[in-house]
């Protein structure tokens, strides 16, 4: 046989055994006999390179289905679509509330007809209170000495520089001029409150005044959300010499102080006694306030001071001061032990059961019980002393429990109902840490009450809308000329009648806790939060992802959280500023 022709032979010889691969053993075996002449005068290396050739092509693995493979992109491209279309929907939503923010619409001016609502103060209370709050039923009045907002809870952090006072401040003025109808606020301290004649005195204490200082505004309702002044508990020297955390300028006066104590602990000459007492920083109280200013500044110190200042990283000392048995008493038994173990590894001393009993420019005067049982009073350098414990009554609310004789026991604030109406008042309520609802002196319940308040005012309003148009429809009934005009006004009475009821069913203020967070240093926080009917208690670095997570949810505006976190990655890549002001 030719070459040619042999090559041709065995090309169709493979391809039949190819074909034959898919079919039955039946089928192939009468073509195989039939090619058995062709096969067997073939070359014996053309047979072996053949049988190769087959056997490599039944080992051989299928190839994957091209509609599989187009599924898998096409899903991966509509992956990838919805990711950026959803990156560009969030970037353009927080973009409009910025623009939104930045161009408010026109108000309605105050109608004369309507109540004049007077609110005092601008803190977690009142701020909750006037968000809330349809301007458009009353003629609302607010009253402040500070024209902001503060979020306390990030306060302490504001204390080391991890986030400047700025971004935690929003300007009163700001949520008002987006409110419906206009909103008056005098920037002025409130020095009396005349029940009697519905008078609120006002007094300007800035430092630019006018011709006219000392005013009086007129009330038909009045909201009191003034909170409460720090409590020293009459221990002398506490006011002196004693630094506070409630306001910015209490954190901006904290700050200053610790790069005082530092540079001067480093100042040439330093007696090795004095630069151990300069660096001693003391903090006074186990609350939330506390523990979150310690965990703080010793996170100062590890990440920063001992960096820049690496002379006082064998000196600088952290001491919490505590006079129940344990910190945080608000958290659970768990909570407790693990932010004491957390403290313990940070090197910050506590020191529970301890009382102060006196207060110096140098050292504090503290009683604890020894071993033994017996009382120890004993001396506590420091060089910086931070006073974090309870509340005290503010003047003006002193003066206005004087003057309403149910008010004659109150001693931590003003006692109200369920409805938050100051007892032996009409048409007073008061919301926050200068009220007692049996409640703790909390941010939370103070957010809390102010919502509900601005619900009921609304309820309110509407409520003397309804009765309106009930008498005016009463009047259209007696003077209807006919039986079918009277039956159709008669209908209109009923609709408007369970409108009321509806309207008239708001029950009393209820507080729902939601948790407790507080942050322990070392990027750790502890939380207990509400869940169904019990608590879920967890610390550690995940719980101070959620911290962090929820304080930017509950900050005021979208101003406020886009501040905080532009603060919280600044100091994580470039450090806390180590500079005085």
């Amino acid at each position: 046989m030719a070459p040619n022709m042999r090559t041709f032979a065995a090309r169709s010889v493979f391809a039949q055994l190819q074909r034959a691969g898919t079919r039955s053993y039946a089928t192939t075996r009468p073509l195989a006999i039939a090619n058995r002449a062709q096969w067997t005068s073939r070359p014996v290396s053309h047979q072996i390179a053949l049988r190769q050739t087959i056997r490599q092509q039944s080992t051989e693995v299928p190839k994957p289905d091209v509609k599989t493979k187009k599924k898998g992109f096409r899903f991966l491209r509509w992956t990838w679509r919805a990711t950026y279309l959803s990156a560009i929907a969030g970037v353009a939503w927080v973009g409009y509330g910025i623009w939104d923010m930045r161009h408010p619409e026109d108000q309605a001016q105050p109608d004369p007809s309507k109540k004049t609502l007077v609110v005092l103060g601008t803190g977690w209370g009142s701020v909750s209170l006037l968000k809330k709050l349809d301007t458009e039923n009353y003629n609302v009045v607010v009253v402040s000495p500070r024209n902001y907002f503060l979020f306390t809870p990030l306060l302490p952090s504001c204390t080391v520089g991890t986030i400047e006072h700025r971004s935690i401040m929003e300007p009163i003025r700001n949520f008002l001029r987006h409110k419906k109808a206009a909103v008056k606020y005098y920037e002025a301290e409130a020095t009396k409150i005349d029940y009697e004649k519905r008078i609120v005195y006002i007094n300007d204490d800035s430092e630019i005044k006018g011709d006219v200082s000392a005013t009086e505004v007129p009330f038909d309702m009045l909201v009191i959300g003034v909170g409460a002044e720090n409590a020293t508990f009459g221990i002398p020297g506490v006011t002196e010499h004693g630094l506070f955390l409630k306001e910015v300028g209490d954190a901006q006066r904290i700050r200053n102080r610790i790069m005082d104590c530092c540079e001067t602990a480093t100042f040439k000459d330093q007696s090795p006694e004095e630069i151990k007492r300069l660096l001693h920083m003391v903090v006074v109280g186990g609350g939330p306030t506390g523990v979150e200013f310690a965990g703080e500044l010793q996170d100062f110190f590890n990440s920063d001071l001992k960096k820049w200042l690496p002379e006082i990283k064998d000196t600088f000392k952290v001491t919490l001061v505590e006079a129940l048995p344990n910190v945080l008493p608000m958290f659970s038994k768990q909570l407790i032990d693990y932010t004491e173990k957390t403290f313990k590894e940070e090197t910050i001393t506590i020191r529970t059961k301890t009382m102060v009993k006196k207060v110096t420019d140098k050292y504090i005067e503290a009683e604890s019980a020894g071993p033994d049982g017996k009382k120890i009073v004993e001396q506590i350098p420091y060089g910086l002393l931070v006073w974090a414990t309870g509340n005290a009554l503010r003047p003006i609310v002193k003066d206005f429990i004087s003057q309403i004789p149910a008010q004659k026991d109150s001693r931590r604030g003003l006692a109200v109902n369920e409805y938050l109406v100051v007892k032996g008042c009409e048409n007073v309520w008061a919301v926050g840490d200068c009220a007692v609802a049996n409640y703790a002196p909390t941010a939370q319940v103070a957010s809390q009450e102010g919502a509900w308040l601005a619900r009921m005012f609304n309820q309110m309003a509407k409520t003397h809308e309804i009765e309106a148009e009930l008498a005016e429809l009463s009047v259209k009934q007696e003077k209807a000329p006919g039986k079918e005009v009277r039956d159709a006004v008669f209908a209109d009475i009923k609709d408007l009648q369970k409108r009321l009821r509806r309207v008239k069913q708001i029950g009393p203020f209820e507080y729902t806790h939601q948790g407790s967070l507080a942050y322990i240093g070392s990027e750790k926080a502890v939380a207990d939060i509400a869940w169904w009917s019990g608590n879920i208690a967890s610390g550690g670095t995940l719980t101070y992802l959620f911290w962090r997570s929820a304080y930017i949810s509950m900050c005021f505006s979208t101003r406020n959280r886009i501040l905080v976190c532009v603060d919280w990655v600044k100091s994580k890549v470039f450090g806390r500023d180590v500079s005085r002001v």
